[in-house]
């Protein structure tokens, strides 16, 4: 199987992975997805995830042992969600070669590192990534971040009320739900939901990544920034730039910031919602990991009530 082999059958790459007729290399892929490199018969490579296997299920085939089931539509959503990011000829996004429901294959882009250079052109590009636009809040494919869920019910807005009922509300539910949130966690984002139209800084739909914090940008050996593993939508541009701050930062985040200005400036009091755009990614993270993220959520909160 070579790539023009594969992109006119992509419905055959499962076979072939199957019957061993592809080198298959395992990589990263995140904290969700099986990854692997495949290297095919005319050398090209191809990038695959894929819903991991049970555990022991190969040795326990015949005990009972099931494949977990792929959420329906989480590699079409994700496959849809690039498609949509690379249509606007901005930041580079690997192109989809398979979107299959079991299975995704991109083009393999080769890691490089996070030069100041790169950064700078990477902030450019993300400005012109998010002035493309979309023609909602939302998007009109369902929607995931991670393995759960995510509303993207197309809507008008305005991005405040949508924010705190797509994007905070149902997350904190579900940490409530799993016991990931004591009630002075809950007390504190309740407050930042109910004060969310002083937060200012509505905007029309910008097109973003929805899910970029630092390890969804593969810095390559072009000299550039990829994005990878989007949550795409039509959301706030501060989502984005907010969720490159979290965990340590991107790096050389200051310089992406400063070149992102320069394409097009950010509104006034943009620093002090910053805590409120990052408090999306930690709710999500005490509703899939539970407890261990409740302090986060808690520093998060309070921030976005201290502006």
């Amino acid at each position: 199987m070579d790539l023009a082999y594969l992109r006119a059958h992509p419905q055959h790459l499962p076979t072939f992975l199957t019957h061993q007729r592809i080198r298959e290399t395992p990589v990263s892929g995140g904290s969700i997805c099986t990854a692997s490199r495949l290297t095919l018969d005319d050398g090209n490579s191809v990038f695959t995830k894929s819903w991991p296997e049970a555990a022991g299920s190969s040795a326990q085939a015949g005990s009972g042992a099931r494949r977990p089931v792929v959420p329906e539509g989480f590699f079409t959503t994700e496959a849809a969600g690039l498609r949509w990011l690379r249509a606007a000829d901005a930041v580079p996004v690997p192109e989809v070669i398979v979107a299959l429901p079991e299975l995704l294959a991109l083009d393999w882009i080769e890691p490089g590192s996070a030069t100041p250079a790169a950064a700078t052109r990477f902030g450019r590009e993300l400005a012109a990534l998010h002035r493309a636009g979309a023609p909602a809040f939302g998007a009109d494919w369902p929607g995931f971040i991670g393995p759960l869920p995510q509303d993207n019910t197309p809507s008008v807005g305005p991005w405040p009320t949508w924010f705190a009922e797509r994007r905070l509300t149902p997350y904190l539910r579900l940490s409530v739900d799993n016991g990931a949130l004591s009630p002075a966690e809950v007390a504190l984002v309740e407050q930042v939901i109910s004060r969310i139209e002083e937060y200012g800084g509505a905007e029309p739909p910008a097109r973003i990544h929805g899910d970029l914090w630092p390890g969804n940008v593969l810095w390559a050996a072009d000299g550039r920034a990829w994005l990878v593993d989007p949550a795409a939508h039509g959301g706030h541009r501060e989502t984005d730039l907010a969720q490159l701050a979290l965990f340590g930062g991107a790096p050389h985040l200051a310089r992406v910031l400063a070149a992102y200005q320069e394409v097009w400036p950010l509104g006034d009091g943009w620093q002090e919602r910053v805590p409120v755009h990052q408090l999306h990614l930690m709710l999500v993270h005490t509703a899939l990991f539970g407890a261990g993220y409740r302090e986060a959520v808690h520093n998060t909160a309070a921030s976005a009530m201290r502006t």
